[in-house]
């Protein structure tokens, strides 16, 4: 039997792996993670912090946050924000942990996504944002963002965005060859079939194997393949929800109804201007990046639920979002916390989303405005009904591996070689499985 490491180890095993990636709802030592936690009389005067001022440092790789700082700092002349770029993702990560491990250079707040927090949750290296007001935000975020902030009772970050995912289609595309939009994963398969023999060059979606999209979908369809209880993981990539989606991604890619293009490339890009990829399934954040990336499908494209495992069912699964954290070696955690709140719930909410940031915020996603605004682009639809609604039913749950970054790093070598192989995405995830299994004990954790 593997003996259970502690904190300290626990911090020995993210360095190795890169990212400690334990999701805080499962780490609660059986706790609930939805009960209501007690305000404190100790909290923050957030108002009080801001006008006594003070200088801080963010580390934050997210670009709506400079119209946050700017106007922060003209509402209160007394406080310096020094907004670090410290690299994006798994960059910032390591350098945070290097600062932690160092005892110096410490940010005052850090951007950390919802799946990456556990890492430094688990060695101590956040502090608890409970007793300074966030004890009285239980119903502020949607469930999802929320959930993944806290563990135990206790919150480690406030929700600064989330990924509610949706399916985005090029709505010309469909009309000219006569075709519905799907609102099932059959009817996508069914879809795809009529458009590529209606035109050999056009595609329903692109995909050449991806982790997070692939997680995210098994997510959706109900599919809980990691059970996480401290330093003891279940990896079971064979339950019912992974093999729904296995099934129905194996039948396009035998018959070819995918295109062999990677996402986020000139290529992709190309594509989605051009007709020749004809939906996304992706997180709420993506509206942006069409705007500025796919000027040529202004008018043309149009956002509709993810389609649904099952004909009838509501759910939907996060594709993405950060979260703002203050480390527990920062010297002014009041002036942080005020900083956390103005950025997530205060005015910088309402400044993040004109510059199209897609909030977690209750009040913000219920709003008339925020809900009636038409996007141009998708040709005056109210997107942001479909996106709000998609927060509202993301399924319940989900789990990542305390070890996910490394876990995805070697899906090409497991689960990808089903997209250039005669492998079969089944296999696939069964490798993946046994490869995440072995190294998770070789980490130092109970896996089965």
């Amino acid at each position: 039997m593997t003996t259970k490491p502690g904190r300290c180890a626990l911090l020995r095993v993210a360095a190795l792996v890169g990212v400690l990636t334990l999701p805080l709802a499962a780490c609660s030592d059986g706790d609930d993670p939805s009960s209501t936690t007690t305000a404190d009389p100790t909290a923050v005067d957030t108002t009080a912090a801001l006008k006594a001022g003070g200088t801080l440092t963010v580390w934050a790789w997210e670009p709506t946050l400079e119209q946050v700082v700017a106007d922060l700092e003209t509402a209160y002349p007394e406080v310096d924000v020094q907004l670090v770029n410290a690299g994006t993702g798994n960059d910032q990560y390591t350098a945070l942990q290097n600062a932690i491990s160092a005892g110096k250079g410490v940010p005052d707040v850090a951007q950390i996504e919802y799946y990456a927090l556990p890492q430094f949750a688990l060695g101590e290296s956040l502090t608890d944002l409970t007793g300074l007001g966030a004890a009285s935000l239980d119903s502020t975020f949607t469930p999802g963002p929320w959930a993944s902030v806290r563990s135990g009772g206790k919150v480690y970050g406030l929700p600064m965005d989330s990924g509610p995912m949706a399916l985005f289609y090029n709505k010309e595309l469909l009309d000219k060859h006569g075709l519905r939009v799907p609102t099932t994963w059959a009817e996508f398969l069914t879809t795809a079939r009529a458009l590529h023999a209606a035109d050999p060059e056009a595609y329903i979606t692109n995909d050449t194997g991806d982790a997070g999209f692939t997680t995210s979908l098994i997510w959706q369809a109900g599919g809980r393949p990691y059970r996480v209880d401290g330093t003891k993981v279940t990896v079971n990539l064979q339950d019912e929800g992974s093999l729904a989606v296995a099934d129905t991604w194996q039948k396009l890619i035998d018959e070819d109804l995918l295109a062999p293009i990677g996402s986020w490339s000139d290529e992709w890009y190309q594509g989605l201007g051009n007709g020749t990829i004809a939906m996304l399934a992706t997180g709420a954040w993506m509206p942006a990046n069409l705007e500025s990336g796919v000027p040529a499908g202004k008018g043309r494209w149009r956002v509709a639920p993810l389609p649904q495992w099952k004909a009838g069912a509501d759910v939907s699964a996060e594709n993405g979002g950060s979260s703002l954290a203050i480390p527990a070696a920062g010297t002014n955690k009041a002036l942080a916390y005020a900083f956390l709140e103005y950025a997530t719930v205060g005015a910088g909410v309402k400044a993040r989303i004109g510059a199209g940031a897609f909030p977690a915020t209750q009040a913000d996603l219920t709003s008339a405005a925020f809900l009636n605004s038409p996007f141009a682009y998708f040709g005056g639809q109210r997107a942001n009904q479909v996106f709000a609604h998609s927060a509202s039913t993301v399924g319940s749950g989900w789990s990542y591996l305390p070890f996910q970054v490394y876990a995805n790093s070697i899906f090409k070598d497991t689960v990808g070689a089903a997209y250039v192989s005669d492998t079969s995405l089944k296999d696939g995830l069964k490798a993946w499985q046994d490869a995440s299994i072995s190294y998770g004990r070789e980490q130092g954790f109970t896996v089965d």
